[in-house]
């Protein structure tokens, strides 16, 4: 979060502004479009940065781009382009006082106050990727489902010559091999993110912060829903020959699943995320976890980054990826005991 919102004392208001390219807010959803934006910026008072917290704003006045606001598309893309994408630049725009997000903060006479101890805002903003990240994992895997789905109805009619007569292509032992686990690896996917959702949910109602426990299965739901949803569809490509080629069997719209991979937190950046608060748990001797395998995965980190320094992380990035699938499959068997992905 580049985007700085400056407050002004002597106005009081708050300024935005993207002072480098870097800055900009990219893939913005709907940004061609709306009337209203929820920003998320620097918040600066009195010259100290107080961290990322939410502005709600204008974006549009009577269609036109409040002043000051720059927007522009990210351009075609090979798949979704009935949705506008947009990057959007802020040059000095300024905002009421009232366009803070104020449940857990303020400025107050000029200075910044915390009104619960503990909780910062961006957290409690922050709430909103989980459910993203639910509902994006869903999408991948319906999207995988239909295709499967498709894919098995073109071949159980598709006749094939055999010296025993024509039989339909889903006899093919590795095409029926394929669409057997596929049908349980995905209903198990689904199992575990409804899982999730109702538990979310749940926090939701209750307007209660969702325990870390249910944050870092979250986070893996995210990761192990598109990317089985990955694998399967890629799997059945190469399994189903010519017809992957032809438009509208469902192969031609996969790049979908690229959207889902980096939509809500990118697969890898989850994945680093997890590998770390393990480390981090290592680190501080809490027994999460009686796997051998993170035990002997987070000694080999830590006892590179000993020698080698905090480069050794990305020296040992297969390392980094093994010990957050290790832990994926911990949670997944935690929250789905049952399933296999």
């Amino acid at each position: 979060v580049q985007t700085t919102a400056t407050y002004d004392a002597g106005k009081d208001c708050f300024v935005l502004d993207s002072p480098t390219a870097g800055a900009e807010k990219n893939w913005i959803s709907q940004g061609a479009t709306a009337d209203k934006a929820v920003v998320i910026a620097d918040l600066r008072v009195g010259g100290k940065s107080y961290g990322a917290h939410g502005f709600l704003m204008d974006f549009r006045k009577g269609g036109k781009l409040v002043d000051g606001i720059e927007v522009g598309d990210m351009g075609r893309k090979t798949v979704g382009n009935d949705l506008d994408n947009a990057w959007i630049r802020f040059k000095n725009v300024t905002v009421p006082k009232s366009a803070l997000l104020r449940k857990y903060c303020d400025v107050v006479d000029g200075q910044y106050v915390a009104k619960k101890k503990g909780i910062r805002p961006i957290e409690m903003i922050g709430q909103r990727l989980f459910s993203g990240r639910i509902a994006v994992a869903q999408a991948a895997v319906t999207f995988a489902q239909q295709l499967v789905k498709m894919t098995q109805q073109y071949s159980d009619n598709k006749a094939c010559w055999t010296p025993g007569g024509d039989a339909p292509l889903s006899n093919v032992p590795q095409l029926r091999g394929l669409y057997k686990v596929a049908h349980q690896r995905l209903s198990d996917v689904m199992s575990f993110l409804q899982t999730l959702e109702l538990k979310l949910g749940e926090c939701l109602q209750g307007s209660t912060i969702p325990p870390i426990e249910l944050v870092e299965a979250i986070a893996v739901g995210k990761v192990k829903g598109v990317e089985t949803a990955i694998d399967v569809c890629f799997q059945l490509k190469q399994e189903v020959g010519s017809y992957a080629l032809m438009g509208d069997t469902g192969f031609e719209q996969m790049d979908f699943l690229q959207c889902c991979k980096f939509a809500e937190g990118d697969s890898r950046i989850l994945m680093q995320k997890i590998a770390r608060d393990r480390m981090h748990a290592f680190k501080k001797k809490k027994s999460i976890s009686g796997d051998p395998k993170e035990v002997e995965l987070c000694g080999k980190l830590a006892a590179a980054m000993s020698t080698r320094g905090e480069g050794a992380w990305d020296e040992e990035w297969q390392t980094v990826y093994e010990l957050a699938g290790v832990v994926c499959d911990r949670v997944v068997g935690k929250w789905a005991p049952s399933a296999r992905l």
